[in-house]
């Protein structure tokens, strides 16, 4: 890598000036003219040395052994800035590098293969999945591709909520729908839910049981009704994330805490910390002695454990089964658990800011700048399948991803419908396709590609130099995307990838620049412009798997637009 080389020979010169540990820090320059690479080493290191920084900056550059760094320039700007100006050979290199790693480059071994969960949607069964769980579960899937691109061995898992009060409200709403297909009159009670989909379950009960439940409330009852409504809805569920691509290594129940026992062995445990105390017939933990601000309640007066202790006991089961780092991927609406899961744990002597959190903001959904409601199914909200079923998956997915986890997301159907570039996720899909019409328009098997009669070096052009540094970029933004657990990073990096894509490939069309056009005479030159062609197509693909999204190697417009 280019930045490595430099990076190695300021090492080298930095032990020469008697400094043994440094922070260098690569970036690149915001205007190309000032440089490839850019660095603030020498304002960094004025105190410690005691000199002006233009002074160090002089010294590191006079010190500097060009072809050590790979560079053909270093100039000093403003106050103490190093600027460098890599060789054409240098850039061109990338290419080698990106061709040989092929599906692996942007891979890291960060990880060193160590376990990471990753949990994500964790939907209640109680209905379709909705918008958020939608942006939930593409944030989840991609953050766990992230890590895996960086060396984690990861583990996606999905928490079913299938016990407790919402539950109970389900399977009362199933029975009253139920009892009013029978002609019965039965209100759906308090809370419960209304959407259409509860009268599909109930129709179901009806086809498999017919009247075998007429007028029965009894406890037998209502247990048939939420067995049978959490099953078919859970299968709805599965359906749908299994279309919108995503599969989980574990379903883990709620239910198995408390058939398993390990609710009351938690709160044996906890009881054993001396934190534990009664009030109000309550059994309360004193998570304020961990940051919360308030105590909490673990057991009601009736007996029934609130939502916090199942949430503590299934985190603990995490921790036992090995996993040391776990991230969860939640809606706004768990802002607050946060606290309360982390102080119940650290009570049990696990880590302070276990597991990691990613908390998302809601999504809404306009069109011509309004906000619209599509659901008739569900009833107050829109479901995740009626989105992706218009827009399709690619462009779902890749809008959930589009903007920092903590933005209210607005999806902007206009632009979602828009098949031309100025929809991202079809800017990218084109620039790619694009890539694959050369290959056929020359009849060349793009696998094939002989690097060794290519002339690297005549990638000089400021448009292909700027692309080429572009794609040298991508492992590092996979890193930076993992490490701070965000998507959009990659996304951006895909965009404006693509746009210097699309700037070189149209200023080779024969009309306009045919000294730029891929498919020259000039046998060395063309292959060294085949090999560029390849080396977007191996980052544009390898981005956009990690987001889940498609690489299409023919789109209509792409095979109109040129002679390449």
């Amino acid at each position: 890598m280019s930045d490595s080389l430099i990076q190695s020979a300021l090492e080298r010169i930095l032990r020469e000036m008697g400094v043994h540990e440094a922070d260098i820090r690569l970036d690149r320059p915001r205007d190309p003219a000032h440089g490839d690479w850019a660095t603030n080493l020498p304002l960094t290191l004025a105190s410690r040395l005691g000199k002006p920084p233009r002074e160090i900056a002089q010294e590191i550059a006079d010190r500097l052994d060009l072809a050590e760094a790979g560079v053909v320039a270093v100039e000093i700007a403003g106050p103490g800035f190093l600027n460098f100006r890599l060789s054409s050979g240098a850039v061109a290199g990338e290419i080698l590098r990106i061709l040989s790693q092929d599906r692996d480059f942007g891979r890291a071994e960060e990880g060193d293969n160590q376990p990471f969960m990753v949990e994500f949607v964790s939907a209640n069964p109680t209905g379709p999945l909705h918008l958020g769980h939608g942006r939930q579960a593409a944030l989840g899937d991609a953050i766990s591709s992230l890590l895996d691109w960086t060396g984690w061995s990861v583990h996606r898992e999905f928490y079913y909520n299938d016990a407790g009060k919402q539950i109970e409200l389900l399977a009362q709403s199933v029975w009253a729908r139920y009892q009013e297909i029978l002609g019965e009159a039965v209100e759906v009670p308090e809370g419960g839910y209304l959407g259409e989909y509860v009268r599909d379950v109930a129709r179901e009960v009806v086809t498999a049981e017919g009247e075998r439940f007429r007028g029965d409330d009894s406890a037998g009852a209502l247990s048939f009704m939420r067995t049978f409504a959490v099953r078919v809805l859970r299968e709805e569920q599965d359906r749908d994330l299994d279309e919108f691509r995503l599969s989980f290594d574990r379903y883990f129940l709620e239910s198995s805490l408390y058939s398993d026992g390990l609710v009351e062995s938690t709160i044996q445990a906890l009881e054993e910390t001396g934190l534990v105390y009664e009030r109000d017939d309550a059994l309360w933990l004193r998570t304020t002695e961990y940051g919360d601000q308030k105590d909490r309640v673990m057991v009601r007066g009736d007996g029934n454990p609130t939502y916090f202790l199942p949430d503590v006991a299934y985190h603990l089961t995490k921790w036992e089964r090995g996993f040391r780092h776990v991230i969860n991927v939640h809606g706004s609406d768990h802002h607050g658990t946060v606290t309360r899961v982390r102080a119940g744990l650290q009570a049990l002597g696990l880590p302070e800011g276990y597991p990691e959190y990613v908390i998302h903001q809601m999504v809404t959904v306009q069109q011509e700048g309004k906000e619209v409601k599509l659901s008739k199914r569900a009833g107050s909200y829109i479901t995740l399948r009626e989105l992706f079923s218009q827009v399709g998956v690619d462009v779902a997915r890749y809008f959930f991803l589009m903007r920092k986890p903590d933005a209210h997301l607005v999806f902007d159907l206009d632009m979602a419908l828009d098949q031309s570039e100025k929809n991202p996720v079809f800017k990218i899909q084109y620039a790619h396709a694009r890539m694959c019409s050369i290959f056929r328009k020359g009849e060349v098997d793009e696998g094939q590609i002989r690097v060794e009669d290519a002339d690297l070096d005549g990638l000089s052009h400021p448009l292909e130099r700027t692309l080429i540094k572009r794609l040298a970029d991508f492992p590092g933004t996979v890193e930076r995307a993992a490490a701070a657990r965000a998507p959009h990073i990659l996304c951006d990096f895909l965009e404006q990838t693509s746009g210097a894509v699309n700037s070189w490939y149209h200023a080779g069309n024969p009309s306009q620049s045919p000294e730029l056009a891929v498919l020259v005479a000039d046998g060395s030159l063309r292959q060294a412009r085949l090999a560029l062609a390849r080396a977007v197509q191996i980052v544009l693909r390898n981005g956009l798997e990690i987001l889940g999204v498609s690489a299409p190697t023919r789109m209509d417009r792409s095979e109109e637009e040129q002679d390449a």
